[in-house]
């Protein structure tokens, strides 16, 4: 008897775990979301013993990408025919282009399957160079409005302050709706994404994670006193507008909400003298974008990731010092009495005082784009990817 009765709890119990609704989690914003990191940065987080088990968890033995058999994606792709790319989650994922890249869906996907245990379903819809003023500006924030210095401007310049406002009012809210547009398409047919999907268990909207400001932070038209105090406060009044907006037009009014604050560069306090010069203006919108976790009706539903804790204060400096040995082959080059292996051998010598062959190392497998994308390192956003899921999971 007591037999049967374990059969029929544990026959009960697998039914009910294959009817839970999938979980789909939303991974939308600009470049940094896309990610510009190519596949072979991810050599670097393997040479440090904390990232290391991440890449255990991103490649097979042999050095292949794994394909992560319970975590599925769609992902906008400007560069394809279709505009899409989907399929199991892997390596490949973040922009498109020149090579395999990554970006935080890789280890995001990971993360958060590891602590959903079941398959789950990722929806990226990310562009670059996308800002939320004008182009994911949400429908509840109203028109973008300019102010006076930039309307002084116009006129300075001959333009037709009529069609100038028209043509921003065309660009407005753009890609939000394309946002909305594509999200609407895969749920529409899950299947066409996960075969396996159940349609009487349903779904659920799970998470929502938010990784953009690069276009706003460097708008000094639309932000005239940026770098001052307040001089974002139009910003964190939009992503509010936002995440209202996103859960209303999802039918999910608790959709759980993380905010990816722009950390490119590192802990401020941390800065070196080349970047002091910035301080202001990324304190200030980093306050901004992490503004809304302290409103009211967003607590407990809405929490900010500051990427600036998995920035690579090693490699940055690296990449600096490389740029001594730049410098180093200009000098050399507008040298005539020298031939070019002569050259060649001169910043060689030069290169090797000022690294140990450890450092050349991080340095060539860590690194594949500029600063403004993290450095283009695997390192950087396999951690990013995974405090995001480790957010979302903290507010489940």
């Amino acid at each position: 008897m007591r037999i049967l009765i374990s059969i029929l709890i544990f026959t009960s119990l697998s039914i009910h775990a294959a009817t839970k609704p999938l979980k789909i989690y939303l991974l939308v914003g600009q470049s940094n979301m896309q990610g510009h990191a190519a596949e072979r940065t991810l050599e670097h987080l393997g040479m440090d013993p904390k990232t290391a088990p991440l890449l255990k968890a991103i490649r097979n033995p042999d050095g292949t990408a794994k394909v992560q058999e319970n975590v599925w994606i769609s992902s906008i792709e400007p560069s394809l025919e279709s505009g899409e790319k989907h399929g199991r989650l892997t390596v490949g994922y973040g922009a498109g282009g020149r090579g395999p890249k990554i970006g935080p869906e890789l280890t995001f996907g990971i993360t958060m399957q590891n602590h959903v245990g079941e398959p789950i379903l990722l929806v990226k819809t990310s562009w670059g160079g996308k800002s939320l003023n004008t182009d994911f500006r949400p429908p509840s924030a109203g028109p973008y409005e300019f102010n006076q210095q930039q309307l002084e401007n116009f006129k300075k310049r001959g333009k037709d302050v009529a069609e100038v406002r028209k043509e921003q009012t065309e660009r407005t809210g753009v890609y939000y709706r394309l946002m909305l547009e594509h999200i609407h398409k895969v749920l529409a047919d899950i299947r066409r994404v996960y075969p396996d999907y159940d349609a009487k268990a349903g779904y659920e909207l799970a998470g929502f994670v938010w990784f953009q400001g690069w276009n706003d932070m460097v708008d000094g038209s639309t932000y005239p006193t940026r770098g001052q105090p307040g001089s974002y406060d139009a910003y964190s009044k939009n992503l509010a507008h936002f995440i209202r907006d996103v859960r209303r037009d999802l039918k999910a009014p608790k959709l759980p909400f993380v905010i990816g604050v722009m950390g490119a560069g590192g802990p401020i306090a941390k800065y070196g003298p080349d970047q002091k010069r910035y301080a202001g203006i990324h304190g200030e919108f980093r306050k901004a974008m992490a503004a809304p976790t302290k409103l009211p009706e967003f607590k407990g539903n809405v929490t900010a990731v500051f990427t600036e804790n998995y920035w690579d204060l090693q490699l940055s400096e690296l990449v600096n010092r490389n740029g001594k040995v730049k410098t180093k082959q200009r000098e050399l080059s507008k040298d005539q009495t020298l031939t070019r292996e002569q050259r060649d051998k001169a910043v060689a010598n030069y290169t090797g005082k000022l690294f140990t062959e450890r450092e050349l190392k991080i340095l060539e497998v860590g690194t594949s784009n500029a600063a403004y994308h993290y450095l283009g390192s695997a390192k950087i956003l396999a951690q990013i990817g995974k405090a995001f899921a480790n957010a979302l999971a903290a507010m489940e």
